[in-house]
């Protein structure tokens, strides 16, 4: 059975994403500062090129969230592809959680997006069968890791701490009653603590 993973960073306050995600703040407004140790020239230590190597593994397939996709809502309306240009970096299927029916987009470099309207178990299931033994990623946002979490599918969950307050925005653990991890695995530099924590229950 493949392993199911998921590494998300995110502020003191415990935002994944600031207010006002839009196109133009695709993160919200600030929560670009809490992924500075693996964006850009900014990556202070060996540490953050530790993490990022952990968050770049390849994976046998991904889920996600519309609102991670992309920044439309609603109907889909035009020719909207992701963030990530013509070859993301999945690399694998990725099972994208909506409530509007998608045909499949087949992007560069074996990433092919799939819409799913079922809900998180169907878009979980449908993973699984993709990936084999290559294991899961769930990408994100932040519903979409609270979802994962409450079913209990996460294997291995890597937070990256920034030491930034955002005030408000996206949490990942609104409405998650119980942890059930266990750290194994602590790097720190300026700009994150990276906390890798496996589950024990």
């Amino acid at each position: 059975m493949s392993d199911t993973t998921c590494h998300m960073s995110l502020s003191l306050d415990g935002f994944v994403a600031g207010p006002g995600q839009s196109s133009d703040q695709p993160l919200g407004v600030g929560g670009i500062e809490v992924h500075r140790w693996h964006i850009g020239d900014e990556r202070a230590t060996e540490a953050d090129e530790t993490a990022a190597s952990w968050l770049m593994r390849p994976r046998g397939a991904y889920v996600m969230g519309r609102n991670m996709f992309g920044p439309l809502r609603g109907e889909w309306d035009g020719d909207w592809r992701g963030w990530w240009g013509p070859e993301p970096p999945y690399h694998a299927p990725v099972f994208v959680l909506t409530h509007h029916p998608h045909a499949p987009i087949v992007m560069e470099g074996g990433t092919t997006f799939h819409f799913v309207t079922d809900g998180f178990d169907s878009a979980y299931a449908q993973a699984q069968d993709a990936a084999g033994d290559r294991g899961i990623d769930i990408a994100g946002g932040a519903a979409t890791v609270r979802q994962a979490l409450i079913a209990g599918v996460i294997d291995e969950l890597t937070l990256d701490i920034a030491p930034v307050l955002l005030g408000s925005g996206e949490r990942i653990f609104d409405g998650v009653e119980s942890f059930g991890f266990s750290p194994v695995e602590v790097l720190h530099s300026p700009l994150a603590t990276h906390i890798r924590y496996l589950r024990v229950s």
